[in-house]
């Protein structure tokens, strides 16, 4: 199975490409979208839409994975990274791409066992668990890397119980 992972931003959009075989996870991509803060809002909102749309069918992605929004003390970061996960929710149903998100603990659980997990401790997992020489860099790709590994485990999770996966 191959997953789109994508650590949403208004600046900067992470997203990474994993391809899953049972338990085993290969790196395919990763990388950042820019945005230009010269340009209007709406266009750079649709812009990363757009480019994600993209991505996802250019490694034929069956399925993507996405960090929600869990809690910030800055409103109008977070009111401008929902508008980007909307933008990119909407751009994936209209491609028929199935889209989960996960809150920043439950990626942490998923990928290093503990829900409080610092970052370096998330990448250096990510780093493990993907068979990498170093740290995928920039940052935002590496925590894109973590949401593909966190659709994995949260999917063989609820296959082994034998339940439906039915997270957000």
């Amino acid at each position: 199975m191959i997953v789109l992972g994508i650590d949403p931003g208004l600046a900067d959009t992470g997203w990474g490409v994993v391809e899953v075989i049972s338990h085993h996870y290969r790196p395919v991509s990763f990388g950042v979208i820019k945005t230009d803060t010269s340009h209007a809002l709406p266009d750079r909102i649709s812009a990363i839409a757009s480019e994600v749309g993209q991505l996802a069918e250019k490694y034929s992605a069956e399925v993507v994975s996405m960090e929600d929004i869990f809690f910030t003390k800055n409103v109008s970061s977070a009111i401008s990274v929902a508008k980007v996960i909307g933008a990119i929710i909407h751009e994936l149903k209209q491609r028929k791409i199935d889209v989960h998100l996960f809150s920043p603990p439950q990626i942490k659980q998923a990928v290093t066992g503990m829900g409080r997990s610092d970052k370096n401790q998330v990448q250096q997992m990510v780093r493990i668990l993907l068979g990498m020489d170093s740290i995928p860099k920039p940052d935002h790709a590496a925590d894109a890397l973590a949401d593909c590994i966190t659709y994995a485990v949260f999917s063989q999770t609820y296959s082994r119980i034998g339940k439906g996966f039915n997270v957000k």
